[in-house]
């Protein structure tokens, strides 16, 4: 499970990597969000990933790591997703205001001459 989690990982952050140093604003803006997967997957996975374990304390009962899961992982990437999501929408508008006011949606704001 670790393997495929690290795998997924280093796929995301390579191909945001990668659109990152694309020309085009809406290649850079699908980057930086496959970047921001690939740190909550990164931060989620941090928290120990463990299956049938009970996310809260029983109640009465005295608590050790090993019985429940870690929320705060789960707290983290949960906000994280919230501001990446605003953020995309924020970038979003802004490439299309660019764009209009460009008329082009080159990085620079210039196509490159052939």
């Amino acid at each position: 499970m670790e393997l495929l989690v690290a795998l997924g990982i280093g796929v995301l952050g390579g191909s945001g990597a990668w659109l990152l140093f694309r020309p085009r604003t809406f290649q850079v803006i699908i980057g930086l969000s496959l970047l921001a997967y690939a740190v909550n997957l990164f931060i989620f996975g941090m928290g120990r990933l463990r299956s049938n374990a009970a996310p809260i304390l029983a109640p009465g009962g005295t608590g050790s790591l090993a019985q429940h899961a870690d929320p705060l992982p789960q707290a983290l990437v949960l906000t994280a997703i919230v501001i990446g999501f605003a953020t995309t929408a924020l970038f979003l508008v802004v490439l299309l205001a660019a764009r209009g006011l460009t008329g082009t949606d080159h990085v620079d704001g210039r196509e490159r001459r052939r």
